[in-house]
């Protein structure tokens, strides 16, 4: 394994940098957060356009840059740094690896150039707030009550009844990332009855009749949830219809797993590109906490030159080292993006709590920029994890609490 960057990869984070930081300051996140997109749409015209943002890891066929997971995972440490709010994570590291692995080669050809651009966004709507299961983060996500297990509740499908291979949706989903700006939807739905259920995804365009978004109050302004209705909406399958909702149909349980394995696969690479957002904003946080117990004095010297403040400085740059590592370990190695996403969670977690503390009181006011951090730190925890299942699903899944009798019957 070479983890040493490549001069490409160097630059973008350079040029990625240069340009945050001109552009997402505090005050600018604050004032992009409160306008009707949740974000600011000439940054991310000007990220898609210059850099390529999310088409990073989109094949060069589909108009995107052609490179890996790994490269979307350092941008995202930069984009974590400043907390920019925008549709990179719902469009980059949900939909579009979700619509590659399941959907038709017309599909793939439609939506994933306007998708690399940036002049399409998308998002994944998950009935409840069950996103981390269905990524299987937290839990397997193959029994698919996360998705409301084909009764009440959920989304649910039906096969139009004209035969045209159309279908309609019933139901409510809360939590979308980007749910209320997102032209295309990706919708995780319940068909086939209570018998033969299962869960697939479906296509939900922006002016579907029957759709109504409405834009959620979330505790972290920079990743804007809204909550979708579906009232009879016509909606399109994402993948080929192989009868999937016939009796007596084989292929639709097949298609149902494939949907679940797409799933755990984007959540893996999802963990990953998460972790890394995590460990760029702890770090930033501990650089800024840093900067101002050096110019902050009490006592007739700087805050920073007392021991103790010292070494809760010391411990908290050792937790976002090895949050930074693991992420980047994850982008290597994907299968290992859970326990990376839950050491970063909880570096983020501690650094933001610490940051707060150490700007005395002038850290406690609401309006005071350490609470971004540890807005984004709660919030994430809560729609991603928490910490401690990430970490019991993926011990879990390494067979450490398998006992010799269960690993030999396996």
């Amino acid at each position: 394994m070479d983890a040493a960057f490549t001069a490409e990869q160097d630059e973008m984070r350079r040029t990625l940098r240069e340009i945050l930081g001109k552009r997402c300051g505090p005050d600018e996140v604050k004032a992009a957060v409160r306008t009707a997109a949740g974000h600011d749409r000439e940054l991310w015209r000007q990220l898609a356009q210059q850099l390529g943002l999310p088409g990073i890891a989109v094949a060069e066929e589909y108009g995107g840059v052609g490179c890996t997971p790994a490269d979307l995972v350092l941008a995202c440490e930069e984009t974590g740094r400043v907390l920019l709010p925008s549709p990179l994570l719902a469009t980059a590291a949900l939909a579009v690896p979700l619509i590659t692995a399941l959907g038709t080669d017309a599909q793939r050809s439609a939506l994933l150039p306007p998708l690399a651009a940036g002049g399409l966004t998308a998002t994944l709507a998950v009935p409840g707030p069950a996103l981390s299961t269905a990524l299987a983060l937290t839990g397997d996500n193959a029994p698919g009550d996360w998705a409301g297990g084909g009764r009440a509740g959920g989304v649910q499908a039906r096969a139009g009844a004209d035969g045209d291979g159309g279908w309609r949706l019933y139901g409510e989903v809360a939590q979308v990332l980007d749910g209320h700006s997102a032209p295309l939807l990706l919708v995780a739905a319940h068909t086939g009855g209570f018998a033969r259920s299962r869960t697939l995804l479906f296509l939900v365009r922006e002016d579907a009749p029957g759709l109504v978004r409405s834009r959620q109050t979330t505790l972290d302004e920079t990743r804007p949830q809204a909550r979708i209705q579906l009232r009879d909406t016509p909606a399109e399958l994402l993948g080929a219809d192989t009868g999937a909702d016939t009796p007596g149909a084989g292929a639709g349980a097949d298609a149902g797993a494939g949907v679940l394995a797409a799933l755990a696969a984007t959540g893996r690479t999802a963990a990953a590109v998460l972790a890394a957002e995590a460990a760029g904003a702890a770090g930033q946080a501990l650089a800024r906490t840093v900067e101002y117990v050096r110019g902050r004095e009490q006592f007739g010297r700087p805050v920073g030159s007392f021991q103790a403040v010292k070494h809760r400085l010391a411990d908290l740059y050792v937790q976002v080292q090895a949050a930074r590592s693991a992420a980047y370990y994850a982008a290597w190695d994907p299968r290992q993006g859970g326990l990376a996403l839950a050491q970063a969670l909880e570096a983020l977690r501690i650094t933001a709590g610490e940051a707060i503390q150490l700007h005395g009181g002038i850290g406690f006011t609401w309006e005071h920029d350490a609470h971004l951090y540890f807005k984004r730190a709660a919030a994430d925890e809560l729609l991603f994890g928490p910490v401690h299942r990430l970490r019991a699903h993926a011990a879990h899944h390494a067979g450490l609490f398998t006992t010799p009798q269960e690993k030999a019957v396996v």
